[in-house]
């Protein structure tokens, strides 16, 4: 046998270990205790800066609500806006706005709204009848309502609507109330029976009906007699205000008064001077204003004046007494060079780029040629197909006869059903070279993964418009300087709930005088604009086709946008939001049923904005809201195609290869547009080989068998802009 095989095993090595080494990996019992102490205190004190901490948080959220509940309940708080609305013609809002302010005062009311002081409920309130009808005064009352009480009558009885206490109107305004906002609410039943049992059936049956209206935090009221305002008045004094977030971003004022001054130097512009109550944020008299349908303008003076509905008469005298009534004075320096150097640096830091042009809108003269489509202007065509924008254009009113107007609404109801039907697809003309009309487009491989330079050979109009390296960034910037401002009590501010005379010069008098005519039956909104917001840029809404509004939108037709406070004149062009590519498609109709994205060329505003969009009817009538949405981001290098389809008919095929006529209609076309990929309504791709003939005949390799019944097709593509408007405020063209 070789070799042993006696097992040996490894020796242990502790075998000449003494007690001690092999006790060294232990801890003594005064060390394990005194480790354990030292663990335990930190878990207490992690425990107890955790409390505290918690603590902390309780504190300043009670402190905040305490805050909020003195800014918006307290004796120097404004009043309280209760907007009544009825939600069917059987309403009668009048004799409700009479029992709430002859409960509340003694005076009773007064004209279309009235501020009283009730020392009884230690609340000061201003009570809004919305007129019935009146979609646009409706909705100016809403944006400025901290508590909106709808009234539904027992008696009415309303066909049109499943719920027969809300009519066709109140229906269109509910949901147009919901895309702005809603703030607290509350329904008031009046008209109920004297008896009991079938005043509270009625009761729960108008409950019933509505409950689906409105959100599930909605009390009903009955509202018949002077007890059931009582409570409904206390309930609402201590209900805590719910209003919509984009409204305390920026200061407001619900102007009570509008007065004007004609300036000496120039009697075309006056200076306008707007009355009411300072709300949400305090007021700096170097920020810029905007009147809802006016525009912007700039600051003169502010006067803080005394209050006019104290609940504490006294206690408000020898505040006056103590403090007198002052003005602030800032004017606009625009020689100081610190300020431009301070504005120069602010814009170098947020990435504002701006051409030595002018911001604001070119004159009617100057924009005749930017009407017509960059196509048209560059060939001065006489005759255009369907896929030109020269359509987009309504020509006036004023120069058409009724059969020229009811024609052209007919070829836009028939443009919109085509493009329902066969999207994109146009002829090639035959009387101008497809390579002459179609000169701008271009074939992509890919829509999805091929590039295209967002700042490749852009319009006119972005001479004019602000971009921003960082949006978002730049809106956190902005709203923390706005709170430091605030935070800072400078003496260029006025703080809130101040009672205020605004001195806003270089107005119009046709401006002025038309408000001062609309204040008598509907709001005038000033807001205070925050930095940047009255430049120019590319605006990208979401946006929904409304139920009620059954006319075709097209693009770039001209609208009225409500976005906030903020009124102006748009001509927007639409979209598909591709969430897969940086490139998204045009759409020249809004179709129903779904969201689109609305392009337009508009001052910058910081989301979240709701937009309602409005279409102003021929003949002095009342708009109609058109669509519904929110404000999406500001981007001008946002990328909208246009896509055109040209499409040809087999004439032979022969295996994989075709001749394709009348998509070309000349030899030099093919050739322009072969290195464009082809396609197959039946989902065959191929390229074209070359042209056959003289006609326009080419010879095309796919790759697959094609029918003779299938479309060869050709996807070509170009940038789409917005168009810039002919004027900019809504009042100027009332």
């Amino acid at each position: 046998m070789g070799g042993s095989r006696v097992q040996v095993n490894k020796s242990h090595k502790s075998r000449f270990s003494s007690k001690s080494s092999r006790n060294l990996h232990r801890t003594d019992l005064k060390d394990k205790s005194r480790i354990s102490k030292s663990g335990g205190n930190v878990a207490k004190g992690a425990r107890a800066a955790r409390l505290q901490h918690n603590r902390m948080v309780r504190e300043q959220k009670k402190a905040a609500l305490l805050k909020e509940k003195r800014a918006t309940s307290g004796s120097t708080s404004p009043p309280r806006v209760i907007v009544l609305f009825g939600l069917s013609a059987a309403v009668n809002v009048d004799s409700l706005a009479g029992d709430l302010l002859s409960l509340l005062s003694k005076q009773g009311a007064g004209a279309a709204f009235s501020t009283v002081a009730s020392s009884e409920y230690k609340l000061r309130t201003t009570v809004l009848k919305a007129p019935y009808g009146d979609l646009l005064s409706c909705m100016e009352m809403v944006k400025v309502a901290d508590l909106i009480a709808f009234v539904a009558s027992v008696s009415s009885s309303c066909e049109e609507s499943p719920s027969c206490y809300i009519d066709s109107f109140g229906s269109q305004c509910l949901s147009v109330f919901r895309s702005i906002g809603l703030p607290s609410t509350f329904v008031l039943i009046r008209d109920l029976p004297t008896e009991l049992k079938k005043r509270q059936d009625s009761k729960n049956m108008c409950m019933s009906s509505l409950a689906s209206e409105f959100p599930e935090d909605c009390k009903f009221y009955p509202a018949d007699t002077k007890d059931d305002l009582h409570k409904f008045i206390w309930h609402s004094k201590e209900q805590r205000l719910i209003v919509p977030h984009w409204r305390n971003q920026r200061p407001y004022i619900m102007a009570q008064t509008v007065d004007m001054v004609v300036d000496d130097g120039n009697l075309e512009k006056c200076t306008m001077l707007l009355t009411g109550y300072l709300r949400a944020h305090s007021l700096s008299v170097n920020q810029l204003v905007h009147v809802s349908g006016a525009g912007d303008y700039q600051l003169t003076k502010i006067e803080i004046l005394k209050d006019p509905f104290p609940l504490n008469p006294r206690k408000e005298q020898d505040l006056m007494d103590a403090d007198e009534v002052h003005d602030v004075e800032a004017a606009w320096i625009v020689d100081d060079t610190d300020e431009e150097d301070l504005d120069s640096n602010d814009e170098a830091d947020n990435g504002m780029v701006l051409d030595k042009q002018e911001s604001d809108f070119p004159d009617q003269e100057g924009t005749n040629n930017l009407d017509l489509d960059d196509d048209q202007r560059s060939l001065n065509l006489k005759d255009s197909d369907e896929e030109t924008d020269i359509d987009s254009m309504m020509m006036d009113g004023e120069n058409l006869t009724r059969e020229q107007i009811e024609d052209e609404i007919q070829k836009i109801k028939n443009a919109h059903a085509e493009d329902e039907e066969y999207p994109d697809e146009v002829d090639t003309p035959l009387d101008i070279p497809a390579r002459k009309r179609f000169a701008k487009y271009r074939g992509l491989k890919s829509f999805r993964t091929s590039s295209w330079d967002p700042k490749e050979s852009l319009p006119p109009e972005y001479a004019r418009i602000f971009a921003f390296d960082n949006f978002a960034r730049t809106q956190k910037h902005v709203v923390a300087k706005a709170l430091d401002m605030e935070q800072e009590n400078r003496d260029d501010c006025i703080p809130a709930s101040s009672y205020v005379r605004l001195h806003i010069k270089e107005v119009p008098n046709s401006v002025a005088c038309k408000l001062c005519s609309l204040i008598k039956t509907v709001p005038v909104t000033v807001s205070g604009l925050l930095q940047h917001e009255s430049k120019m840029s590319v605006l990208h809404f979401s946006i929904k086709k409304h139920d009620t509004y059954s006319a075709p939108i097209k693009s770039k037709e001209e609208f009225v946008f409500h976005v906030g406070f903020r009124q102006f004149v748009a001509r927007p062009i639409f979209s598909s939001d591709n969430i897969n590519s940086d490139k998204h498609k045009m759409e020249r109709f809004l179709h129903a049923g779904r969201f689109s994205v609305a392009s337009i060329y508009g001052p910058i505003s910081f989301p979240p904005l709701p937009l309602i969009v409005l279409k102003s009817a021929e003949g002095g009538a009342a708009p109609s809201v058109a669509a519904v949405g929110s404000l999406k981001s500001v981007d001008p290098d946002r990328i909208i195609l246009k896509k055109i389809i040209l499409t040809g008919y087999p004439q032979r095929v022969s295996k994989l290869k075709a001749a394709v006529r009348y998509m070309f209609h000349n030899p030099e076309d093919v050739r322009w547009f072969k290195p464009v990929e082809v396609w197959t309504k039946c989902g065959r791709r191929g390229r074209i080989k070359e042209p056959v003939g003289t006609h326009g005949v080419m010879k095309c390799i796919l790759n697959g068998v094609l029918q003779q019944n299938d479309t060869v097709c050709m996807s070509l593509f170009k940038r789409a802009y917005p168009k810039w408007p002919n004027y900019r405020s809504p009042i100027l063209d009332a």
